[in-house]
């Protein structure tokens, strides 16, 4: 899977995260520090291989602007 960076964390420095991308197949990926486990415990649902991660709101409103920009979110 090719990934194409949306946005990332103004914050983050260089090379920090999280951030969001869009991957050649249409599905978003995030990169971002994983929850802890007292937060993970209050998921519901969650199958085998999947994890939560952080983002600031900012990030994920950043990566649909750019969405939108692109054409691609509808």
């Amino acid at each position: 899977m090719r990934l194409e960076m949306l946005y990332k964390d103004q914050n983050s420095g260089g090379n920090g995260c999280p951030a969001i991308y869009l991957a050649d197949n249409g599905q978003i990926v995030v990169q971002g520090p994983a929850v802890d486990e007292d937060t993970s415990s209050n998921l519901v649902n969650v199958l085998p291989g999947e994890i939560a991660l952080q983002i600031a709101p900012e990030v994920l409103l950043g990566a649909v602007e750019r969405l939108r920009e692109k054409g691609e979110a509808r």
